[in-house]
């Protein structure tokens, strides 16, 4: 099979990531040789996922007890109610924990699909099938899975690894140009907290990337992998080196929520100006250099991803986005806690802060 394979190995679950063209004709062969036998299968589908791939899918699933789930995948469907429907589908169907539950989507896609097959019967077989580059090279790997609230996003979920995980490339020659900026966020971010030499390659190559050319685009994917796969199978349930893939996030998760999860800003939007505000923030506390910093936002700038957080938000919005800020998973006490950059390529996280400091910092990043 002409693809690369990347095996992720946890403490819970050994499952494979296959990443190429063309993987969606291997299908069966990939479901059988890395699941159990399985009757059920649930699809959940994002919207929209062109209607040709999803008849595509189908027609290879036709021999199983086959339903689906189609939803219009945004952040505010990614709720309670969204996995109450997914659910009673299950529950109707009777399907057994051995049956299989298939998401095809995005991140939003994915982390629904896997709460809900996190928490039937105890879990059911999950497979991921990622169909935008941030799914690809982030959210499909590392068994984050979870719904959002009005108190913040994904404050409702579990840690759920999935049995098999296809990446056909092919799928992310449909997407708009904002779709593939959103990815990379997620590729820039893994080069920041762990690798300066890919971070070297991001900038020689990033115009070739954001055009889905190859080999540079499959290059970005399998290494964005390879540095999540090494983080996660370290420390699986975030207790420790995991954070540092939050880097931006904090910042990002508020931006978002404080927006009320709308078209304005995406998800990765959102990182972009988290990853300004970290790395700011880190250099006006002493712990990244200029020199860096200012690599950071030149390749921002070069590729005209470079937003300013003053065209979404101003000084009477502070309030709002601290409060979202202050229910991120990662504080402990009722201060917040920042995954912030020592270098490119190496990251300082359990760093807390008092949200006084945290408000000062967006008040001087509004007015200046």
């Amino acid at each position: 099979m002409n693809c690369t394979k990347i095996v992720i190995d946890t403490k819970t679950q050994t499952y494979p990531i296959f990443i190429g063209k063309s993987l969606i004709p291997k299908m069966r062969f990939l479901l059988k040789k890395n699941l159990k036998n399985f009757e059920k299968c649930l699809v959940i589908v994002d919207k929209n996922v062109p209607k040709k791939i999803l008849k595509k899918i189908i027609k290879i699933l036709n021999k199983k007890q086959l339903s689906i789930f189609q939803f219009k995948a945004n952040e505010l469907n990614k709720s309670q109610k969204s996995l109450e429907s997914i659910l009673k589908i299950l529950l109707k169907e009777n399907f057994s924990r051995q049956d299989c539950l298939i998401t095809i989507g995005g991140g939003i896609t994915g982390d629904l699909g896997g709460f809900a097959a996190s928490v039937f019967k105890r879990g059911i077989q999950l497979v991921n099938m990622p169909t935008t580059l941030l799914a690809q090279v982030d959210s499909c790997i590392g068994g984050k899975t979870g719904i959002n609230t009005k108190y913040g996003k994904n404050l409702v979920g579990s840690f759920y690894q999935p049995k098999l995980v296809i990446s056909d490339t092919e799928l992310l020659e449909s997407l708009p140009r904002r779709e593939i900026i959103c990815g990379y966020a997620e590729i820039l971010k893994h080069s920041l907290i762990a690798d300066k030499n890919f971070f070297n390659f991001l900038q020689k190559n990033i115009s070739q990337i954001l055009n889905l050319k190859a080999p540079f685009l499959e290059k970005a994917i399998i290494k964005s992998c390879k540095i999540k796969k090494l983080i996660v199978e370290k420390d699986e349930k975030e207790s420790g080196i995991r954070k540092i893939l939050n880097l931006g996030h904090t910042f990002a998760h508020a931006y978002e929520a404080s927006l009320g999860y709308s078209k304005i800003l995406n998800h990765g939007e959102a990182v972009i100006l988290g990853i300004k505000s970290a790395s700011k923030f880190s250099l006006k506390n002493k712990i990244l250099k200029i020199a860096d910093y200012q690599s950071i936002i030149s390749h921002l700038n070069n590729a005209n991803l470079s937003h300013d957080i003053k065209i979404f938000f101003s000084l009477k919005d502070i309030d709002k986005i601290i409060s979202f800020m202050l229910t991120d998973k990662k504080n402990i006490s009722k201060s917040i806690n920042l995954i912030l950059l020592k270098k490119i390529g190496s990251t300082q996280y359990n760093k807390n802060f008092s949200k006084n400091k945290i408000k000062l910092f967006l008040k001087n990043e509004l007015t200046n």
